[in-house]
């Protein structure tokens, strides 16, 4: 059974939802659960913010390949977007596969 990024996603938001009103007490259900490293912020808005950011690295790196083939850009700046670019996209993949994964953990355990 192939498990996908979108259905890791969404029990997530399903677990969050059924765990949050127990956890906070006095939390609203638009008040999200904090992690560790979250600081305030829920896991799944992180996760937009890493995507969001690999979209704009993904986006700097093509103009500024856009730049080079007309002429105006510089090879340096080029090469730096898609490292950045590589860098983002490496890190969201890494993310998902871990939730993935994780997903597949918790799928397999019994009850």
């Amino acid at each position: 059974m192939a498990i996908g990024a979108l259905d890791a996603a969404a029990a997530y938001g399903r677990a969050i939802k059924t765990t949050a009103p127990s956890l906070g007490g006095s939390e609203d259900s638009s008040t999200s659960v904090t992690g560790a490293a979250g600081g305030g912020s829920s896991f799944g808005s992180m996760v937009e913010s890493m995507v969001g950011d690999a979209a704009g690295a993904l986006r700097t790196a093509e103009s500024e390949s856009a730049k080079q083939v007309a002429g105006k850009g510089d090879l340096i700046d080029v090469v730096t977007a898609i490292g950045a670019a590589e860098t983002a996209l490496d890190t969201v993949v890494s993310v998902r596969d871990k939730v993935v994964n994780a997903y597949s953990e918790i799928m397999r355990m019994q009850i």
